[in-house]
């Protein structure tokens, strides 16, 4: 079996160049975490939030899961979002899906098994709730980016629509939300506008699509 000594190597080459070009980085770091991002993403490997953004380490408070769902029962990025809103103090949280996404993709097939199978339920629904734009479409792989961002729109409609986001939303917190989705293909994120979500009571004022400036 192969080690991972090559990972550590990496790790101090890193710390090193760090210090080199500046030599307070870490003691910088160390003494508090201040991001004014929050990004909820897909776990796939090839999505990392602080790379495709260009953000350093400390801009950006980061979860992940398998397709980037945002469920009002799952306890993990429930007490994210909390954390970063209510004491973190963020004033942006991205949901950011990507096109060709493994789990929308088994979603779509019927090819989960297991437990994955009922964590992507909701993809599952929202494939058969888009039953017949789905189908207008020319092949499997229009129809499953279609389904990247209609997922990374309910999604954003089930943050919106949390307690902890209404709770921000009636204190009057500086707050805006943002759907975006990522390209493999060409490494570029895009904005999906969420004043696009139909929802009754969705509040512009604090939910908006205005970019943000990296």
């Amino acid at each position: 079996m192969k080690d991972l000594k090559h990972i550590i190597q990496n790790n101090v080459r890193w710390a090193q160049e760090r210090v080199e070009n500046d030599p307070d980085y870490f003691s910088r770091l160390a003494k508090i975490q201040a991001p004014k991002i929050l990004w909820i993403g897909c776990s796939d490997s090839r999505v990392p939030a602080n790379v495709i953004t260009g953000l350093d380490s400390g801009e950006v408070f980061v979860h992940r899961n398998v397709a980037n769902l945002v469920y009002g029962a799952d306890l993990n990025c429930m007490s994210v979002v909390q954390f970063a809103v209510d004491a973190l103090k963020v004033e942006h949280i991205i949901v950011c899906g990507h096109y060709g996404c493994g789990g929308v993709r088994a979603a779509f097939k019927g090819e989960s098994d297991g437990l994955i199978d009922h964590w992507l339920e909701p993809v599952k629904k929202l494939a058969r709730q888009h039953k017949k734009p789905l189908k207008t479409l020319s092949d499997d792989t229009a129809r499953i980016d279609y389904l990247c961002e209609e997922n990374v729109r309910s999604q954003m409609f089930n943050l919106a629509h949390s307690p902890i986001i209404s709770r921000a939303r009636d204190r009057g917190q500086d707050l805006t939300l943002h759907a975006w989705i990522y390209s493999l293909n060409n490494g570029l994120l895009r904005d999906l506008h969420v004043d696009e979500v139909n929802a009754p009571d969705w509040n512009h004022s604090t939910c908006g699509t205005k970019a943000l400036k990296f």
